[in-house]
């Protein structure tokens, strides 16, 4: 399959000494002598301000077209481009790195990598020129940045990059001042505080671990972390995801030890950060991740489940889950049972309770309306030493053996508290608006705080996301939130002890078991299944529930690789028996053929009958030595049969069968080795059939009527399934939104460059494009332009010129047509040509002559035709009444660039409109794709 390369033509185009200026007829007393606000006279030299490259032509530097600013008019000149040695556009737009301000705006700074700005300055006053379109400097998206440069850079002017964001929580708080910031973050403290104490408690009474571990981790995570961390809205503390870890290392090597494990774990966190690999530990699969934290839930659950029936919790979930039924029978102290039960019916109810009420945190009035209730009770209740500050143990190094096992819990807590804490951040980053955090500097400020915890006798610290998401919807503003939040339980601890020792153990189980419980998110369930994941999330959590956290996550990471390497690798087979008398059966094959899909290939293959014929579709981006061996062998068995055997190697790998030998251009021995496929990461791709022309797919055939049967037999194949529905809707009539006036060239497919479809263009096609004038009756061109407006009530229309176009070709050198063998009877084409002699005369009248080449002729006749449409009176009236646009287009056939007519600045430009909008506030990925 051969493909041609056109390289962009850089032409260079004479100037004219003396460039007039030739007026719209329509313009000459409608427009205003001296122009709009902001146009300089005609004559002057203008500065383009977006001035750019288009990302999808690097490097073309084509001149190009412009119409006249001022009172309008068209003559020709070379594009302006910096000389080498000039500042860099960067330097020119006073665009360097992005400042705070910048990053606080994520539509003004999606893109600052992209931005261009102002580059080199216009032709004079009555050239025609195109801005030349390419990649700006920095990265793509430079054509939709260079749109934003001056609000971009008005927004860096108006503001000096702060220390802390200033606008990164709630966007209705409105809090400019210091004083506004320092009153945001303190009320957000206290909030987050409140969420924080009784999570804390019974996340330690539920590890095994003392009360006041939970606390020192609150403490220390809500400082060091908050300091340190890169994610300043991120709360750090003791978190219910390390539960059943820290519950196994004390049970099996004692608290004192697990404090090492958790110091030990912290160093880890340290050594993770500072060798940058905080984003690759985002590269496990979701829902290994969701899977563990589901059994992570089920386990406190389970566990937690005897602890509010008055018992105590087992070693392992299973054996919990064992004797659970005989406890729900009996419960060992049925006052704790109605306290736990009371806890979590509270924390479930409480937000659905009119506000003021619902302001206090559920977690907060829960804990407190149970452990009021259960002032009457003999229940097991909290236990905190008489001086906690002489209650803080020093870690104890384990002895003999155990090395090994406490080497893995080291491991095992650093990695699930970095992976939780990097989730954590992320979500936490989706939330706000402000700059983004520093991952790896977030595990610095994680493992900062493990190590300290561990060394005071706290619990592991990890990111939380219940907590920091209460501290962005509590409207916190920078990390002084979290800062507080540990001053505010260190306070606590100090002062207030004697509450605490009121909590029954029970209540603080009933809140764990609805923590527990939310970790099973059934939308996340749903969104896994949805991607045909489930069996990674479901063995992920039977294998920490049933086994424990490293194994269970273990099992699902291989579940993911298992999962990932057969859909990617095992290619999807297709049998399609025959749907009319005589028509072949089809196999079709998708994606990477490769070894591993032998068996389901050679099994699908056997499926079609002896002595059928067979349309063998190879819709493959890679095929194998093995697959291709197969192929030819089933192929070559079917024409010993006397099967006949069609092959149509649709994907972009083409398949040229029979095999044979690779030639020392398919690729080197390097690549042969390495098994990198033939063409490279620079190869371009091939575009699908329904946008290639008929030569490039259909092979060893003349140009005849075969090359359209042969298309619409695709088109029945492939095409027509995936624009049936659309076509099924359209059958009551049709409602274009768009009348194309273009050529009748083949080379120019209007639904191509403009990305519509079915029902989208009522299309006029026309030798040149032309419009004729108002006095021609009877013409189909002016039948068609009043149907598409009187009846169907088109918004726009566009006319659509070209380079290379024969018709001007035919103005432009009045010599050539007549050079045509038979041009002497060639009357209606001549006739028609008539009614692109107004644009000569314009181009005449404007620079005494014709222009330096044909292709500035046609741009300035799709000028001249929008005049032309304004002299109907069905065009004028629909344009007057706001009921119509118009819109000129021109045709680069060499580069595939459209360039667009705007007639507020009198310019040809490359569009930079997006029509698909952003997603707004809360929206995902699933918003604008659909799944």
């Amino acid at each position: 399959m051969h493909a041609e390369h056109h390289e962009p033509r850089n032409r260079p185009r004479p100037v004219t000494s003396t460039p007039a200026a030739l007026p719209y007829p329509s313009e000459i007393d409608s427009r205003p002598r001296h122009g709009p606000a902001g146009r300089p006279p005609s004559g002057e030299r203008t500065t383009s301000s977006r001035h750019e490259e288009h990302p999808s032509f690097p490097g073309i530097e084509e001149p190009g077209v412009g119409i006249l600013a001022g009172r309008g008019g068209i003559s020709t000149g070379p594009a302006d481009h910096a000389a080498p040695g000039q500042p860099g556009l960067a330097d020119r737009t006073g665009l360097g790195e992005p400042t705070d301000a910048d990053l606080a705006d994520p539509v003004a700074g999606a893109d600052h990598a992209g931005a261009a700005g102002t580059a080199g300055t216009a032709a004079a006053a009555g050239r025609l020129r195109t801005r030349p379109a390419g990649r700006a400097p920095g990265g793509p998206g430079g054509h939709r940045a260079a749109t934003r440069g001056p609000r971009r850079r008005a927004r860096g002017a108006a503001s000096a990059a702060p220390a802390e964001p200033a606008a990164v929580g709630s966007a209705g708080r409105g809090h400019g001042s210091p004083r506004g910031v320092w009153r945001a973050d303190l009320e957000a403290s206290v909030v987050v505080f409140l969420v924080a104490l009784p999570l804390s408690l019974g996340i330690a009474v539920a590890s095994g671990a003392p009360v006041v571990a939970g606390i020192i981790a609150a403490v220390v995570g809500g400082i060091v972390a908050g300091a340190l961390g890169g994610v300043p809205l991120q709360v750090s503390g003791p978190a219910a995801g390390l539960t059943a870890v820290v519950a196994e290392i004390v049970l099996t090597h004692g608290w004192r030890v697990a404090c090492f494990v958790t110091a030990a774990a912290g160093v880890v966190q340290v050594l993770l950060g500072l060798s940058r690999v905080a984003r690759a530990a985002l590269a496990i699969s979701p829902a290994v991740v969701h899977g563990m934290l589901a059994g992570i839930g089920l386990t406190i659950v389970i566990g937690q489940l005897h602890v509010v029936l008055g018992g105590t919790a087992g070693s392992s979930a299973w054996d919990n889950l064992v004797v659970l039924p005989g406890e729900l029978a009996s419960p060992a102290v049925p006052a704790a049972a109605l306290l736990g039960l009371i806890t979590i019916v509270l924390t479930v109810l409480w937000p659905r309770l009119p506000r003021p009420v619902s302001a206090v945190p559920a977690p907060l009035a829960a804990v407190s309306a149970a452990t009021v209730v259960s002032l009457p009770f003999d229940v097991p209740r909290v236990s905190l030493p008489d001086n906690l500050l002489g209650a803080i143990a020093l870690p104890e190094l384990p002895t003999g053996g155990a090395w090994g096992a406490v080497v893995l819990s080291v491991l095992t807590v650093a990695l699930v508290a970095s992976i939780e804490s990097l989730l954590s951040a992320v979500a936490v980053e989706a939330m706000h608006s402000g700059p983004r955090g520093d991952l790896d500097r977030e595990l610095l400020g994680q493992g900062a705080a493990n190590t300290l915890s561990g060394l005071l006798g706290g619990l592991p610290v990890t990111g939380v996301i219940v907590r920091s998401s209460t501290n962005v919807q509590a409207g916190a503003r920078s990390r002084r939130s979290a800062i507080l939040h540990g001053l505010w339980m260190a306070g606590f601890a100090l002062l207030l002890a004697p509450v605490v020792v009121r909590i029954p153990l029970a209540v603080l189980a009933g809140l764990l078991v609805v923590i527990g419980i939310r970790l099973v998110d059934l939308a996340h369930i749903r969104a896994i299944a949805r991607h045909g994941e489930l069996a990674i999330y479901l063995t992920t959590v039977l294998g920490v529930v049933l086994l424990n956290l490293l194994e269970g996550v273990l099992l699902g990471i291989a579940t993911a690789l298992l999962l990932a390497l057969r859909r990617t690798l095992v290619a999807p087979v297709h049998v399609h028996p025959p749907t009319t008398p005589g028509s072949p059966w089809r196999v079709v094959v998708e994606g990477a053929l490769t070894f591993l899909s032998l068996p389901r290939l050679s099994r699908r293959l056997a499926e079609v009958p002896p002595g059928a014929p067979v349309r063998l579709d190879l819709a493959t981006d890679y095929l194998d030595h093995g697959a291709h061996s197969m192929l030819d062998g089933w192929i070559a068995e079917r024409h010993r049969a006397g099967a006949a055997v069609t092959v149509d190697p649709v994907g972009t790998g083409p398949l040229a069968l029979p095999s044979g030998p690779v030639g020392p251009q398919q690729g080197g021995f390097l690549s042969s080795l390495l098994g990198v496929r033939p063409g490279g990461r620079h190869a371009r791709a091939q575009p699908p059939r329904w946008l290639a022309p008929w030569s490039s797919w259909q092979h060893g055939q003349d140009h005849d009527r075969r090359h359209l049967l042969n298309g619409v037999d695709e088109f029945h194949h492939r095409t027509a399934p995936m624009i049936e529905p659309y076509l099924t809707e359209l059958t009551a009539g049709q409602s274009p939104s768009t009348l194309f006036i273009t050529c009748s060239d083949s080379r120019l497919v209007p639904n191509v460059i403009t990305s519509s479809g079915p029902g989208d263009l009522f299309t006029v096609r026309t030798p040149g494009a032309f419009v004729p004038g108002p006095q021609t009756v009877g013409d189909s061109t002016l039948a068609a332009i009043e149907y598409a407006v009187a009846v169907l009530g088109v918004r726009t229309i566009a006319v659509c010129g070209h380079s290379g176009c024969g018709a001007v070709n035919a103005l432009f050198d009045r010599d050539a047509l007549g050079a045509v063998p038979g041009a002497e009877s060639l009357r209606n084409l001549r006739a028609w040509l008539r009614h692109g002699e107004p644009a000569v005369a314009r181009a005449e009248r404007a620079a005494g002559g014709l222009p330096a080449d044909a292709d500035e002729l046609s741009r300035i006749s799709v000028a001249q035709q929008l005049v032309a449409l304004r002299e109907l009176s069905v065009v004028r009236r629909a344009e007057a009444a706001g009921r119509l646009h118009l819109v000129g287009m021109w045709f680069d056939i060499a580069t595939a660039r459209a360039i667009v007519l705007d007639e507020a600045t009198d310019r040809f430009e490359v569009p930079s409109v997006s029509l698909a909008p952003a997603l707004e506030s809360g929206q995902r990925l699933a918003d604008a794709t659909g799944s």
